[in-house]
């Protein structure tokens, strides 16, 4: 730990950094509605077509999964966006750092699994004879490609926000030293 530390500093790193932890709040609070959004326009997607049938949704495991990755993201934001603002209720900063990476790698599985959902029902795949989707089911698409638009503005928040953790949990911590001329020339 910093043992240049004292009486007189802060008492967390927040204290020290304002504009740092105005930031973080603002884009924590930015990433409840982008996640509800995502949720929003995911759930109410259906589609009817004569020829193919009804889709939705639920038909569909990775949309499920977008879902359920954007309700744990605009529940945790509220949670860190509360905790960053009353004194004592998380003071840990690497709980911060933790949680956001998890919260940041689950956003970009969900993220990729609807990337590929898109790109089949764009382009299908023709080895396999999966015909593309979007012709028939062109308005599901639409919504399908501005939830995922929405879902990555929330990742690239939680991108921030990692960093930014990452950033409060680590200025805690000396640089490593370089070693001294005597010790390269005992080595030697």
């Amino acid at each position: 730990m910093r043992s240049d530390l004292n009486a007189n500093a802060p008492n967390s790193i927040d204290e020290g950094l304002p504009k740092l932890k105005f930031l973080d709040c603002s884009l924590r609070v930015c990433a409840i509605p982008l996640s509800a959004a995502t949720i929003w326009l995911t759930v109410t997607n259906r589609q009817d077509n004569s020829s193919y049938g009804k889709l939705e949704f639920s038909n569909i495991v990775g949309l499920q999964y977008m879902v359920c990755i954007s309700a744990i993201c605009a529940c945790y934001s509220f949670i860190a966006a509360i905790s960053l603002w009353v004194r004592g209720l998380v003071a840990k900063a690497w709980l911060f750092f933790v949680s956001d990476q998890i919260v940041a790698y689950l956003l970009v599985t969900s993220g990729a699994a609807v990337l590929e959902i898109l790109y089949l029902a764009y382009n299908g795949d023709t080895e396999i004879t999966w015909s593309e989707a979007c012709s028939s089911y062109g308005r599901f698409c639409s919504r399908m490609k501005l939830a995922l638009i929405l879902h990555a503005l929330a990742l690239w928040c939680f991108i921030v926000l990692a960093i930014i953790s990452a950033y409060r949990t680590f200025i805690m911590f000396e640089p490593p030293s370089l070693p001294s001329k005597e010790a390269e020339e005992e080595i030697a």
